[in-house]
């Protein structure tokens, strides 16, 4: 299993697992917007996809859609099923025609139990594209305004620093903020109301307390 995987997840060459470990499987077709699977769908399968393309979204209580990955030939998809997720927590739609190999959840927990060195191959390789979604993601979710009031905050905080980051900031206007990152007192309010939720900053007596968190904000440039 020495070729290199599509989105440069180490060595792991997953058609070569699923070959010498003796993966049973069925092949299984779609065409293009078709579904694969709904949210809410029972999870007993794995899903390996060999041609085409597949969009990964899930849908709020209010409606709104949330694109969670867009996956193309030797990914895998559905692995939630292996991790104790009884029903799906994503729709799975086809982007493209394309063929998938379709493994059961049990099958394939058999093969990974029974194979160690595979198994390992095939966790880190699961790990490293969760790992690319999750910067996706992030890339996604925050504007430059964001990254731009992160970076501030950080700064004034002294993270990175030699010195003990100070976890309470004194409170900083809007207006003041605003002038450090280029925008205006309005959005900057829009910005903050976003990270508390967030959980990255907590407005409180002392000051604006910011939380590690907030470094993920700006390491994803």
């Amino acid at each position: 299993m020495a070729a290199k995987s599509r989105n440069g997840a180490g060595t792991f060459d997953a058609q070569a697992f699923l070959d010498s470990a003796g993966v049973a499987r069925q092949v299984a077709a779609y065409r293009r917007s078709e579904v694969i699977f709904s949210q809410g769908d029972a999870g007993d399968s794995v899903f390996y996809i060999q041609a085409g393309g597949v969009k990964l979204a899930a849908v709020s209580t209010a409606g709104w859609e949330a694109v969670v990955a867009m996956l193309g030939p030797g990914d895998f998809f559905g692995e939630g099923s292996l991790a104790g997720q009884s029903v799906r927590k994503t729709t799975a739609t086809a982007l493209t025609p394309t063929t998938t190999l379709v493994i059961g959840k049990a099958e394939m927990i058999r093969v990974l139990r029974a194979e160690p060195e595979l198994s390992d191959g095939f966790i880190a390789y699961m790990l490293s594209r969760n790992i690319r979604i999750e910067e996706d993601l992030l890339d996604q979710l925050f504007d430059s305004t964001e990254k731009g009031l992160a970076r501030a905050l950080l700064l004034r905080a002294r993270y990175g620093t030699k010195d003990k980051p100070d976890r309470v900031l004194p409170t900083l206007s809007t207006a003041a903020l605003a002038a450090m990152v280029g925008t205006t007192p309005e959005r900057i309010s829009e910005v903050l109301q976003k990270f508390t939720r967030l959980g990255f900053v907590e407005d409180g007596p002392a000051g604006l307390a910011i939380s590690t968190s907030l470094l993920s904000v700006v390491l994803h440039d």
